[in-house]
C-alpha cells in the first residue's frame, strides 16, 4: 500500500482545499476550507460559473449574506465528493466578538439546512480566541459542531476540550515556521525533524493530554510543511492535508508506522489543568509563538475575507 492508504488505517484523512474537483482522487473522508483557500478557488476558471451563478441568485442581498452563500455553495459541492464533513469558516474579522460569531455561525448552518444538508455534516470553523471558544461552546450546546482553528498553544487546546468542542486544528507548520525563523542560522533541519519538530511536539502533547483524560474533542493536525510532519503524527484522530502532500503520500510506498497511540497515553504522568479567562489570557501571553501566530493568522484570514468581499462586490 502507498503511505496515504497506510495512513488511513489509523487516521482520518481530510483534504485541506477548496478545490473540490481535485480532491476526489485522494478519497478523503472530510474536507476543510478557509477564506484563503476559497479566495484562491473562486479565481480559477473552473469555478467562475459557480461564483457568478451564486451571486446572480442573491442579487440585492447584503454583502455578508452573499459571501456566506458562496462559502456554503462550495461546501455543498465538496459534500458531493466527501462522505463525511466539511468545515466552513466564520469571518475572521469576528474573532473577538462572541455574539456576532454565534449569529454568523447559525446563519451558515441555516443555509446548509435549507439546502438539505444536515448539520452533522458541517463543522463551523472559528478562531481559537477566548471569545471564539466561548461562541463555540454556545453553538455546541445547540447541536452545531465546531472546528477551532488557528490553535497554537496548550492553553487553547485545554479550553476547547473543557468547552466540549467537537474538533480542534492545531497548526503544525506555522509553529515550525516560527521556531525556524527564531533560530535563524542556528536551525538544524535534520535535528528538528520528525518527532523533534516543534509543531509535531505541540500536537503530540495535546493528543496525549486529551486521551489521558478521556476528552472527546478530536485532534486534527493542520498546516503541514512537509511529509515528515504528517508521518510523525500518524495515529492522530484526523490530519488535514493539502493536495500536494496528499499526492506525495500517495506516491510513496515505504512502510508507515503509527506514531501516536491513545492507549499508550493512558500511562503518561500528566496533570489535569483548567483555565478561566484571566489564566487563559496570561498563558497565551506567556507563549510568544502562539500570541504572534494567532494574531498573524487572524490578520491574514481577515485580509483574504476583505479580498473575497471585493471580488464578490465587483461581480454583483
Amino acid at each position: 500500500m502507498n503511505q496515504l492508504d497506510q495512513l488511513k488505517a489509523f487516521t482520518v484523512v481530510v483534504a485541506d482545499t477548496g478545490n473540490f474537483k481535485q480532491m476526489a482522487q485522494y478519497a478523503p473522508r472530510d474536507a476543510t476550507t478557509n477564506p484563503s483557500l476559497i479566495l484562491k478557488a473562486v479565481q480559477q476558471a473552473d469555478y467562475a460559473p459557480l461564483l457568478t451563478d451564486t451571486i446572480a441568485a442573491h442579487k440585492g442581498e447584503p454583502l455578508a449574506d452573499v459571501v456566506d452563500q458562496v462559502l456554503v455553495r462550495f461546501g455543498r459541492e465538496i459534500l458531493k465528493v466527501v462522505p463525511g464533513r466539511v468545515s466552513t469558516e466564520v469571518d475572521a474579522r469576528l474573532s473577538f466578538d462572541t455574539q456576532a460569531t454565534i449569529a454568523r455561525a447559525r446563519g451558515i448552518i441555516k443555509l446548509y439546512e435549507d439546502a438539505g444538508i444536515v448539520r452533522d455534516r458541517v463543522l463551523i470553523k472559528i478562531a481559537s480566541t477566548w471569545e471564539g471558544i466561548a461562541a463555540a461552546r454556545a453553538l455546541e450546546a445547540d447541536g452545531i459542531h465546531c472546528n477551532l482553528t488557528l490553535l497554537f498553544s496548550f492553553a487553547q487546546a485545554v479550553a476547547c476540550g473543557d468547552g466540549g468542542i467537537t474538533l480542534i486544528s492545531p497548526f503544525v507548520g506555522r509553529i515550525y515556521d516560527w521556531y525556524k525563523k527564531q533560530a535563524g542560522a542556528k536551525w538544524d533541519e535534520a535535528a528538528q525533524a520528525g518527532a523533534n519538530d516543534p509543531g509535531v511536539q505541540s500536537v503530540t502533547r495535546i493528543f496525549n493530554y486529551y486521551k489521558k483524560f478521556g476528552i472527546k474533542t478530536e485532534v486534527m493536525g493542520a498546516s503541514f510543511r512537509n511529509v515528515g510532519q504528517i508521518q510523525a503524527l500518524a495515529g492522530s484522530d484526523l490530519l488535514t492535508i493539502s493536495p500536494d502532500l496528499l499526492g506525495a503520500l500517495q506516491a510513496d510506498s515505504a512502510p508507515l508506522a503509527k506514531a501516536l497511540d491513545a492507549d499508550a497515553a493512558q500511562s503518561l504522568p500528566l496533570d489535569r489543568v483548567h483555565f478561566d479567562e484571566p489564566s487563559f489570557r496570561f498563558a497565551l501571553n506567556e507563549d510568544a509563538m502562539a500570541t504572534e501566530k494567532l494574531a498573524e493568522g487572524i490578520r491574514a484570514f481577515a485580509a483574504d475575507s476583505v479580498k473575497l468581499d471585493a471580488l464578490i462586490e465587483g461581480a454583483k
